[in-house]
């Protein structure tokens, strides 16, 4: 289909569109996460909405299922939520909407998400949350999947990875400091449910915005926590690396040869960050689908 916004202007595109029974996707969260300048729906990403919006009222699918950042539920004092929730509803949608953590689906990953689920009301009201959704889903045979499911940061990690990988000894003061004048935050490696991917941590960010772990906590299965023990300064002289595409793919539930595959089509390790920052959990999506689908509400 090629770019959406060209697609949804293009008249005969639109009418040849084949009916279908879902729309399921997620529209660029920069301009409402707490990392980016919040300019919400004042900027060109942020209107990718309303171009979702023009597939839906084009259609009108029976099902709705939308993603983005936690930030969307506060962002402009909660009008921007209220925006999406009315454009849905007036065009014939019962919407709920709650957010959910990747962690509580077997992912050693903080990453806090909204889930925007919507059905045309001729179809009834449902219940729908993240509590029902991680009640179902650990309820869930999870033989019968294919899911990864890890309990810590410890069974993503490779003990031998390349040396391009560890901070360089001019880099790790920076990274490891806890900020300057102008930012301060507490910085901390080893974390064994690891921070919130972002489509930017190819660029290495301080401690307290990515992930970082120290050789010492690798070897020893997690056991050993130097950070609770050494200084900044002490850090600073063992070796500490960053994540590998794979792990990070892994973090986010993609199969480990995942990265490997896109490694042997020449995909650069860049451009594999940025992606595995910006998709989202497969463990997720999976259960609120579990949840939906063993619930009846989606239904053929």
């Amino acid at each position: 289909m090629g770019d959406i916004v060209a697609f949804v202007n293009d008249r005969t595109a639109m009418r040849n569109l084949p009916r279908y029974q879902i729309l399921s996707g997620g529209f660029p969260c920069q301009t409402f996460s707490m990392m980016g300048g919040q300019e919400g729906f004042g900027e060109e990403r942020g209107q990718m909405f309303f171009r979702i919006m023009d597939m839906i009222n084009n259609r009108h699918p029976r099902y709705v299922l939308l993603e983005n950042v936690k930030n969307l539920m506060n962002h402009d004092r909660g009008n921007t939520i209220a925006v999406i929730r009315r454009e849905l509803e007036n065009a014939g949608y019962n919407v709920k909407m709650d957010v959910f953590n990747s962690y509580d689906y077997g992912l050693p990953q903080k990453r806090n998400r909204v889930i925007i689920f919507a059905r045309r009301r001729y179809l009834g009201d449902f219940e729908f949350s993240s509590g029902l959704v991680k009640q179902s889903f650990d309820e869930m045979d999870r033989g019968a999947c294919s899911l990864s499911f890890y309990d810590s940061i410890i069974d993503v990690l490779d003990k031998d990875v390349d040396a391009i990988y560890y901070l360089s000894e001019r880099i790790k003061p920076t990274l490891l400091s806890n900020g300057s004048a102008g930012f301060v935050s507490k910085s901390e490696i080893d974390q064994v449910v690891a921070r919130p991917l972002t489509a930017t941590m190819h660029k290495m960010h301080r401690a307290c915005q990515d992930n970082y772990y120290s050789d010492l906590f690798i070897q020893s299965d997690g056991v050993d926590r130097p950070s609770e023990r050494m200084t900044k300064e002490q850090l600073a002289t063992i070796p500490i690396r960053k994540l590998t595409p794979k792990e990070a793919f892994m973090l986010q539930g993609f199969p480990n040869d995942f990265a490997s595959k896109a490694a042997n089509v020449k995909v650069a390790d860049g451009a594999m960050y940025k992606q595995a920052g910006n998709a989202v959990s497969v463990n997720t999506i999976y259960a609120v689908l579990y949840y939906l689908i063993t619930n009846r509400i989606i239904r053929e």
